[in-house]
């Protein structure tokens, strides 16, 4: 074994993984590669070409990679343990009114899981990904998750669920780099086609990003149990009907069907009585928020107010605050009005280009 000890690198066949997978190797680690197949789109009822990480294509460029570089690797099939999860649940939180985050989960209950169990099997000592972030140990003895280099790509928004025993294995070799120099290092590589693979910003197993008609397949009479609800103003005044609740996230404006004068947003949903709430941009602003499932990443407890930059949606800048631990809820109490907040997101708190951690938007 080598004196770096064996790393198992999750290759999704894309341009970072299979570069962190090749840094990695040529540093000395002992690297095993694993693709992960987590969804086919036949299950999707669509006609649409497979595309992304579960395809056959990016399965075998990761293999075809591995094998030049002469380090093993294996397919994991975990399809039914991210159906059972991730799917189910972003299908349950449409239902029930919130705009779910299904590569949070994905992170956090299955990859990583998946990950680390065959590692041990494989008798690794550490996993490797391809995400843009850092990590490091620092004194307090906890793992702490700062942001990529690149602002543009970085990933530690979707990372804030993962737990300290699973950081303490876990290794992010891009985080110093900028996607520019990834591309640039897969041409050193000999690898043009690689290098030149577009990116898909598309929830894996919802074709087209079309999460309607997604969820219509998965819900049999979708459109017969919703349709027809009304939209109703703040104060309760019914001005038309919608096509059903779940159709709809806080903050929608495009594809309302309904016109009354002044531009209108989707401000609250109702999903007990198929009903949706519009209302003005003004009428979005929030100055405060709670979230749930509180995972604390830099620090073991919030003992006393924190000052830090919190993160609504995986691309705003960020907005300043104070967290303040309440019971099993964290509260945000932000400096200035924001606007948006959607139940079901994650908020994600930052000090500097630290993640303290982050939690669901209730």
């Amino acid at each position: 074994m080598s004196k770096l000890g064996r790393i198992l690198v999750a290759m999704s066949g894309g341009v970072d993984s299979s570069v962190a997978a090749v840094m990695l190797h040529e540093q000395g680690y002992e690297v095993i590669g694993l693709t992960m197949k987590t969804w086919d789109y036949a299950s999707s009822g669509t006609s649409s070409k497979e595309t992304g990480c579960c395809s056959l294509d990016s399965i075998n460029d990761a293999r075809a990679l591995a094998v030049g570089y002469g380090f093993p690797h294996y397919i994991l099939d975990i399809r039914s343990e991210f159906g059972d999860f991730v799917i189910d649940n972003f299908v349950d939180e449409y239902l029930a009114g919130r705009t779910p985050n299904p590569c949070v989960l994905c992170n956090t209950h299955i990859k990583w899981e998946a990950l680390l169990k065959r590692a041990d099997k494989l008798d690794c000592e550490f996993i490797a990904t391809g995400h843009y972030a850092n990590i490091r140990l620092q004194d307090n003895g906890r793992y702490v998750i700062s942001k990529g280099k690149d602002e543009n790509k970085d990933q530690s928004y979707v990372l804030w669920g993962v737990s300290q025993e699973n950081l303490a294995r876990t290794k992010f070799p891009l985080g110093s780099f900028a996607k520019t120099e990834i591309r640039e290092m897969a041409k050193e590589m000999g690898q043009l086609e690689l290098a030149n693979k577009s990116e898909s910003y598309e929830i894996c197993f919802v074709p087209e990003n079309d999460y309607r008609s997604f969820l219509r397949h998965k819900v049999e009479g979708l459109d017969e149990k919703v349709a027809g609800g009304n939209y109703i103003l703040t104060d309760g005044t019914v001005v038309g009907q919608h096509q059903g609740y779940p159709f709809y996230t806080i903050g929608q404006r495009k594809g309302l069907g309904i016109a009354l004068g002044q531009p209108m947003f989707v401000t609250k949903i109702m999903p007990e009585s198929n009903t949706v709430v519009l209302g003005t941009q003004e009428e979005l602003h929030r100055s405060s928020a709670y979230v749930r499932n509180v995972n604390l990443v830099k620090y073991g407890s919030i003992t006393e107010p924190i000052e830090a930059i919190t993160k609504i949606r995986y691309k705003d800048a960020g907005a300043q605050s104070t967290i303040v631990q309440e019971n099993d809820l964290v509260k945000i109490d932000f400096d200035h009005v924001v606007s948006g907040i959607a139940p079901g997101q994650s908020a994600v708190f930052y000090e500097g280009n630290d993640l303290l951690g982050g939690g669901f938007l209730i």
